[in-house]
């Protein structure tokens, strides 16, 4: 969480100093300093050179900072290139926005995902939001040491809610996130949002390029490079699921996926009319689970209480509690439970919607 740095304290401002003529330490003193820059510039040059040497078809790009590395030391750093991608500003965005969604009542507001969460107190605050506990740990920590601590035992009680044990995870640790490795701090936030079944669409098969730099001697430095995926295709319990039809329309076959759409509508219609409603627009006028549980009542033959869904809902909470209904009543009739969340449907997520009323079209298609 970003707080106001104190500003350092400015320098005194000196008499300057009348010239003199330059003695012959003083020569020797500059001789050195130039010495050292040279040095410092050989370095920066055998890390651009490494680089972008034509072994790799792809120069990354690196700022000049990561070149202090020590003797046989590894530095894994996102390629800022991959920053600007599209899905990756959007998988930023999407997280920062859930965030904040948690975290209003506490009146924390994410601005950046590596200089916000690096020290633990965010992620403290998210965890204990999402658990609805209480973490053992010091408010605030001035001290690097202190932080890392803090960052340490909010970290095992994130491994032990996502894995069951507080062993240390593959994807993140201490020191990858209190550096602010925007890769780890990603994996992390992604794997939070998946567990706890986030209100939010992440952006699917989004994957950064990654450049390990390594020092082998002095002034010698060699990089690999490989794609990072950060997220991948998932169904409602966050595992990798096959592509399915809907999918392929989306991609390849547009005009096909109207036709398919156009034949929903005329199925939804010709049971909604029987109480005077009608569907124009499938990406809209589901999205808040009404229609969805009148539709189940008409096709069943059963009158749906009033009492037990919002007809005019107001907010989110009450129209994922129409469309959670609606699942309800379809796995209660025998339909297989629908693979979408109701968050999905409330989120106007085209495919998740279409999937659950092709499983009513598929069923009742026959019907009168």
């Amino acid at each position: 969480m970003s707080s106001p740095r104190p500003k350092s304290p400015r320098t005194p401002v000196l008499p300057k100093k009348e010239d003199k003529e330059e003695s012959f330490w003083d020569k020797i003193g500059t001789i050195g300093r130039k010495k050292r820059i040279k040095e410092v510039q050989d370095v920066q040059a055998e890390g651009k050179y490494a680089i972008d040497s034509p072994g790799s078809p792809t120069a990354p790009e690196i700022p000049p900072e990561e070149y202090s590395l020590l003797d046989n030391e590894e530095r894994a750093i996102i390629e800022p290139r991959s920053l600007e991608d599209p899905r990756v500003k959007e998988l930023i965005q999407v997280l920062i926005d859930w965030i904040n969604d948690e975290l209003a009542m506490q009146r924390i507001i994410v601005k950046d995902i590596s200089e916000d969460l690096y020290d633990g107190q965010v992620l403290q605050k998210l965890l204990e939001k999402l658990t609805e506990t209480k973490l053992d740990v010091p408010e605030v920590t001035q001290s690097e040491e202190g932080q890392r601590q803090k960052l340490a035992i909010v970290l095992r009680a994130v491994n032990r809610v996502l894995f069951g044990t507080s062993k240390p995870a593959q994807k993140w640790s201490v020191d990858s996130v209190h550096s602010k490795n925007v890769v780890s701090i990603l994996h992390l936030l992604v794997a939070l949002a998946r567990h706890f079944r986030a209100p939010v669409r992440l952006p699917e098969n989004v994957s950064v390029n990654v450049v390990v730099v390594k020092k082998d001697a002095p002034n010698q430095l060699s990089h690999r490079t490989y794609i990072e995926d950060i997220t991948t295709t998932y169904d409602d319990l966050g595992m990798k699921c096959e592509r399915d039809a809907f999918d392929a329309l989306f991609d390849h076959a547009p005009d096909k996926l109207q036709v398919v759409k156009k034949s929903l509508i005329t199925f939804v219609n010709k049971h909604l009319s029987k109480v005077n409603l009608e569907v124009i627009d499938l990406d809209t006028q589901f999205h808040d689970g009404v229609f969805l549980c009148l539709l189940m009542g008409l096709l069943e033959g059963f009158f749906v209480p009033l009492y037990d869904f919002h007809l005019t809902p107001q907010d989110f909470d009450q129209k994922v509690h129409n469309v959670s209904f609606a699942f309800e009543l379809m796995q209660d009739v025998g339909l297989a439970k629908p693979k979408a969340r109701p968050e999905d449907i409330v989120n106007l997520d085209l495919k998740s919607t279409l999937r659950v009323l092709y499983n009513l079209f598929t069923k009742y298609k026959n019907m009168a």
